[in-house]
C-alpha cells in the first residue's frame, strides 16, 4: 500500500498575508508541486462578491473547485460562515474516492462560525477506508476547550474505533492547552509531537513562532512531518502549510 501524503493549510481566503493580493493561482501551483493525496484546507472562500469586483485575478469559480481542478482532485466543501456578499469554510481535496461526507456546526458563539468537515475516503490500493476530519477552532482558549471536548465526543460516538482517522486543521492552540481534552480516550496522536517532540510552528508565515496547525492520526503511523517554509509559502497566506506522510498501522 502506498503511503498517504497529507497537507493541512489555512489559505487565508486566498489572499496574501496583508490582504493586498490574490494568491489562489499561486497556491494552486505550489500545492500541485507537492502531489498530495489529501489536502485539509481552512478559510476557503466559497464566494466573495466584493473581492471579485475589486480584484481582476479573483477566480470565477469557488476556491475549492479552482484548487481541485489544478490538483486533479475531488473537492468537498463545508460552509461555515455566510454573509451578504459570500461565504467561507473548510474543504478537503482528495485524489481518492470520497464515499460520504457531512459538515457539523461546532460554533460556540455567534461571532465565530466554525465547522467540522467529516469525509470518508478510500485510498485506491488500501483495504480500509479512512475518516478525514478538517477543522478550524476558535481564537479564545475556553472556546477551543469546549470545541475539543465536542470533537472528542464526536469521534468516540461517530467513528468506529478500528477505522483509521486523520484530524487536521487550524486549532489556534498556541499554548497546547486544548490538546489534553481532545486526546483523552480518542486514541489520537499528533504527528509532529510524536516525531519531533513538539507541535509545528506555522504562524505567522514570514516568521513562524506559534504552533497553530495540527495533524492528528489514529490507526496510522507518521513516517515524516514537516513545515513548508520559505518561498513561495511565506508569501501566499498568513499561515504556512504543514505536511505529513502516513502509512497504515499493521
Amino acid at each position: 500500500m502506498k503511503p498517504l501524503r497529507v497537507v493541512s493549510y489555512n489559505i487565508h481566503k486566498g489572499m496574501s498575508p496583508l490582504n493586498r493580493h490574490v494568491r489562489v493561482d499561486d497556491i494552486a501551483r505550489a500545492l500541485g508541486s507537492l502531489a498530495p493525496d489529501l489536502v485539509f484546507l481552512q478559510e476557503v472562500q466559497g464566494r466573495n462578491a466584493l473581492r471579485a469586483l475589486r480584484h481582476p485575478a479573483w477566480p470565477a469559480v469557488p476556491q475549492h473547485h479552482f484548487l481541485a481542478r489544478h490538483l486533479n482532485c475531488k473537492a468537498t466543501y463545508g460552509l461555515n460562515a455566510a454573509y451578504d456578499h459570500g461565504h467561507h469554510g473548510n474543504a478537503l481535496l482528495s485524489r481518492h474516492a470520497v464515499e460520504t461526507w457531512c459538515n457539523r456546526d461546532i460554533s460556540v458563539n455567534a461571532f465565530e462560525r466554525r465547522g467540522l468537515l467529516h469525509c470518508r475516503v478510500t485510498p485506491r490500493d488500501w483495504r480500509r477506508s479512512v475518516a478525514a476530519l478538517c477543522v478550524h477552532l476558535n481564537l479564545l482558549g475556553h472556546d477551543r476547550r469546549k470545541q475539543c471536548r465536542e470533537l472528542g465526543s464526536y469521534i468516540r460516538g461517530e467513528i468506529p474505533e478500528d477505522m483509521p482517522l486523520i484530524l487536521a486543521g487550524d486549532f489556534n492552540d498556541w499554548s497546547g492547552a486544548a490538546s489534553a481534552d481532545l486526546l483523552r480516550d480518542s486514541g489520537l496522536e499528533e504527528v509532529f509531537q510524536t516525531l519531533h517532540g513538539r507541535h509545528a510552528a506555522s504562524f505567522p508565515a514570514r516568521l513562524p513562532l506559534l504552533a497553530l496547525d495540527r495533524i492528528y492520526a489514529r490507526g496510522l503511523v507518521a513516517t515524516e512531518a514537516k513545515v513548508l517554509r520559505g518561498a513561495p509559502w511565506s508569501h501566499l497566506s498568513d499561515h504556512l502549510p504543514i505536511e505529513a506522510t502516513l502509512v497504515l498501522k499493521e
